[in-house]
């Protein structure tokens, strides 16, 4: 079993048009360097300098990783990971 992660849409193009990948167990920055070996340019739009960007969310079976040990929080097998990127725009 391996970890499951959900590739938000403007990210599928580079997942081949996949909504949900698989990963490896491990931290969720080691997750992110697998995902961009086998995907290139999903790690740069994920992460910088071996931090999450500020713009970009991730969930672990639902809970933000923010409030546990952020890109130092560990997967494992049968984990969910979500990939949830901000949105802003509007009108004034």
């Amino acid at each position: 079993m391996a970890v499951k992660v959900r590739i938000p849409t403007p990210l599928q193009r580079l997942t081949q048009g996949k909504e949900e990948v698989e990963g490896v167990p491990g931290s969720v920055m080691q997750l992110v360097t697998d995902l961009d070996k086998r995907f290139p340019g999903l790690g740069e739009r994920i992460s910088e300098g071996g931090k999450i960007r500020r713009f970009v969310n991730i969930y672990v079976n639902e809970e933000d990783i923010r409030f546990l040990k952020a890109e130092d929080t560990e997967v494992k097998d049968g984990d969910e990971v979500s990939i949830v990127p901000a949105i802003a725009g509007g009108m004034r």
